[in-house]
């Protein structure tokens, strides 16, 4: 069972969810969110990862717009409301809060000092950004949508990156994956995994295109890539 934590930047205040492992101190990973707030999946995301011996936190990027948002994808005027979020949202300012998510986890008892972050769909993307302008020891991307768009801030890349691609994402097409991984395949810090056959959101339990092998898959390298890269 998680617990609720407080985090303050000049801008207001956020709430965050927090899983903490059996043993401590311990790394940190944050959870970046999907378009439906920190519901259910998040939530068991950042409490798997805890059981995985990582101290993880997810917060609450949409507060901005309407804080405590927990939708989920099962119907027609949920997936409406979660547009309407992505749409509203201000990505620069999101990151900004991954940023000071970092800070406060890293300022937690329980944290050993160092912190990565995992995040799907916008949180895909918004973990590419915290790769790359924040001071994110690792980060992994699932499927970010817009990241061909921003291609050219893997430059600014110091720590490891992580990225899974689905070949038959309905939000990144063909055209945009052929442009991110022509722009980053090259870069010696970026791992990038393509799965065939699989649409956005392959990883979400219960989700409409949920395939638990490439999910399985993901998750192992993903767990892989932190215990080389946050210990």
């Amino acid at each position: 069972m998680g617990e609720r934590t407080t985090i303050t930047t000049k801008d207001g205040s956020f709430s965050a969810y927090v899983a903490r492992p059996g043993t401590s101190p311990a790394p940190a990973v944050v959870v970046i969110q999907e378009i439906f707030g920190v519901n259910q999946v998040m939530r068991d995301i950042t409490d798997g990862l805890a059981g995985q011996g990582y101290l993880a936190i997810c917060p609450d990027l949409f507060w901005r717009i309407e804080p405590g948002i927990d939708i989920t994808d099962q119907s027609e005027a949920e997936w409406k409301r979660a547009f309407e979020l992505f749409n509203a949202f201000d990505v620069d300012l999101g990151v900004g809060d991954v940023a000071a998510t970092l800070s406060h986890i890293r300022d937690d008892i329980g944290c050993s000092g160092k912190a990565g972050a995992v995040g799907f769909c916008l949180g895909g993307a918004l973990a590419f950004l915290t790769a790359t302008r924040t001071d994110v020891d690792a980060a992994v991307s699932y499927y970010g949508v817009g990241i061909e768009n921003r291609v050219a801030e893997a430059a600014k890349l110091a720590h490891p990156l992580l990225m899974h691609i689905a070949e038959e994402d309905q939000f990144v097409p063909k055209p945009a994956q052929a442009l991110i991984q022509a722009a980053l395949k090259d870069n010696p810090r970026i791992e990038l995994f393509s799965y065939p056959g699989c649409d956005h959101a392959f990883a979400r339990h219960g989700g409409e295109h949920f395939n638990p092998a490439a999910a399985e898959l993901a998750g192992q390298r993903t767990l892989a890539f932190f215990q080389r890269t946050l210990g």
